[in-house]
């Protein structure tokens, strides 16, 4: 029994040492994304050319219940965080390892503006730690409102619709700072799986209702309206 015991310690700490290599060369690849695509464009400039695109919105022309919405469903924490959520990394990585999966990210709003920015929508270890740095460096640059609105002015809504502008313009047929709080919400939903949420209006009124629902369970204004 000792003798098993040793062994099954001795396998423990190979596997331990094992992972904690595999996680350093991770660490050290994601760096060195990170570090490259700040080479090839410098935070500002992709800043800037967001902003002079076509369509951008600023946070004061929208809802105030849009940027509500987008927060109680992407990352409720967003305004407590420093650009990466611990407890949200941890639960998605727990939940990554014992499925042998990457379909849990933990992403921060800051970190899925970061993947707008500056890298591939591909899903990689090493990419999320080039987010994680990545998101250091847009929260030492710009405010939290600033960052939200960025975030909501590159994602992605399908119909190779991209920012809450266009995308309010060709889905809903109106200017975004004239959307309805349901509008608002079922906006909110989309960039989770844009392309088949926008085809296809029961999922996407299901996905509506569920962000809703955490509007209302984290005290957000328009949380608990009934849409039809």
């Amino acid at each position: 029994m000792r003798a098993f015991l040793r062994l099954l310690g001795r396998l423990l700490a190979v596997l331990v040492a094992i992972a904690l290599v595999a996680a350093a060369v991770v660490t050290v690849r994601g760096y060195g994304m990170y570090r490259a695509a700040l080479d090839e464009t410098p935070v500002e400039r992709a800043v800037d050319g967001v902003r002079r695109s076509d369509g951008y919105v600023s946070a004061s022309e929208l809802p105030e219940a849009y940027l509500s919405a987008v927060v109680a469903v992407e990352d409720h924490r967003f305004y407590d965080h420093p650009g990466v959520d611990l407890i949200s990394v941890c639960r998605a990585a727990w939940h990554d390892l014992t499925t042998l999966s990457l379909e849990q990210g933990g992403s921060t709003i800051t970190q899925q503006l970061a993947k707008n920015l500056f890298f591939s929508q591909d899903k990689d270890f090493s990419r999320k730690v080039a987010e994680a740095f990545m998101a250091f460096e847009l929260e030492a640059r710009y405010s939290k409102g600033e960052i939200l609105e960025l975030y909501v002015n590159t994602s992605y809504f399908g119909r190779g619709l991209t920012g809450i502008g266009p995308a309010a313009r060709g889905l809903l047929g109106k200017e975004p700072g004239e959307m309805s709080v349901c509008e608002c919400a079922l906006m909110a939903g989309l960039p989770n799986d844009p392309e088949a949420l926008s085809a296809d209006p029961a999922r996407a009124r299901a996905r509506r209702d569920l962000v809703l629902a955490q509007m209302e369970r984290y005290g957000m204004a328009g949380g608990g309206v009934e849409c039809p």
